[in-house]
């Protein structure tokens, strides 16, 4: 069966798909995995239905999953560049905590994931939070805790979905798909330009191997690593509505400004810039049909349901609507293409 005639992107896992396994895994346990994951579909995106429907005010995880009662310290987590720890609810879910300024954005970009098909992580903003038995200091963040474990602005992720893996913009089972496309085109709508590999997860859901951006902290503000980055590089709209879209169309192809290259002083971190400039190409020479096809999905949103979804993090009424009508006029290009 077509994955373009598809109603969901589905293929067999190629022998490329890089598998976490545990610290103490044998060749055994690899190979076992290895072959579980030829023998699973993979799927990228799933026909959302009735796009008009869905609530983007409580997004994937809908209203039964709010976090709620009292939460307790599990454990820190040091990877990525947030201050982030784990915590269990009353009722024995994992959550984890992230902190900083890429709470709100990746709330919001996590709806817009989901609205159009793609998988995302239940992700919940609470402007005011407290946990129970925080350790007397953190790695990072300390200075965002309150002496009562109590601190503001956080994202809660639900944790009870299986990450069995990582997968690569170029190097994997949907490439040169339209839901791949689709995918890139995405990132360029909201500004997500921390578009690192590491980024991607695979999940182990319902005996299918979802494949996803797991982390859209970096977006709805700089196109690429800007300079100062604070304030300034996610979840700000004068830079989101500054930021430029659309930066070449062909009668084919259309490429975008996201992800940018560096700012200049990034090149005092040679290895960081490069890196960087590595990731431009997955915002370029996109399939102009391809690029479409993902706005005709996107203007199924309602503006109430765009509009939802930033006041799901938090945002003031004034940054909501300046967000909404840069995110709505970009559908808008995309529609008319």
């Amino acid at each position: 069966m077509s994955v373009r005639n598809s109603s969901c992107a589905v293929v067999c896992l190629a022998c490329s798909l890089t598998i976490g396994l545990s610290s103490d895994g044998t060749k055994k346990a690899k190979t076992a995995r290895a072959a579980d994951a030829a023998s699973e579909p993979a799927v990228m995106w799933k026909d959302p239905g009735d796009i008009a429907a869905r609530d983007l005010f409580y997004g994937p995880g809908g209203q039964d999953h709010v976090p709620h009662g009292t939460f307790k310290f599990e454990k820190e987590d040091l990877d990525g560049t947030n201050p982030k720890f784990v915590v269990k609810d009353e009722d024995g879910v994992k959550w984890k905590v992230k902190l900083g300024i890429e709470a709100r954005p990746e709330t919001v970009a996590s709806r817009i994931l989901w609205a159009v098909g793609y998988h995302a992580n239940e992700d919940y903003f609470l402007a005011d939070f407290q946990v129970q038995g925080m350790p007397a200091k953190l790695h990072r963040g300390q200075n965002q805790v309150g002496a009562d474990g109590s601190m503001h602005n956080v994202r809660l992720k639900r944790e009870d979905e299986k990450k069995i893996g990582t997968w690569a913009w170029r190097d994997d089972p949907f490439a040169g798909t339209r839901e791949w496309n689709g995918l890139r085109t995405l990132m360029a709508v909201i500004n997500n330009w921390d578009l690192k590999d590491e980024n991607n997860a695979i999940y182990d859901i319902g005996g299918e191997r979802i494949f996803g951006v797991s982390d859209v902290g970096a977006s709805f503000g700089c196109a690429g690593r800007c300079w100062p980055p604070k304030h300034r590089a996610k979840g700000d709209p004068h830079t989101y509505e500054e930021s430029p879209f659309i930066r070449k169309l062909t009668a084919d192809a259309v490429s975008f400004g996201t992800p940018s290259a560096p700012a200049y002083v990034w090149a005092l971190n040679p290895k960081e810039y490069v890196n960087r400039l590595r990731l431009e190409w997955i915002g370029q020479n996109i399939k102009r049909a391809d690029a479409k096809w993902m706005g005709t999905l996107l203007a199924r949103l309602s503006p109430q349901q765009i509009h939802d979804a930033f006041r799901a993090a938090g945002y003031s009424t004034e940054e909501i609507d300046e967000f909404s009508k840069v995110l709505s006029g970009r559908i808008a290009s995309l529609s008319d293409l």
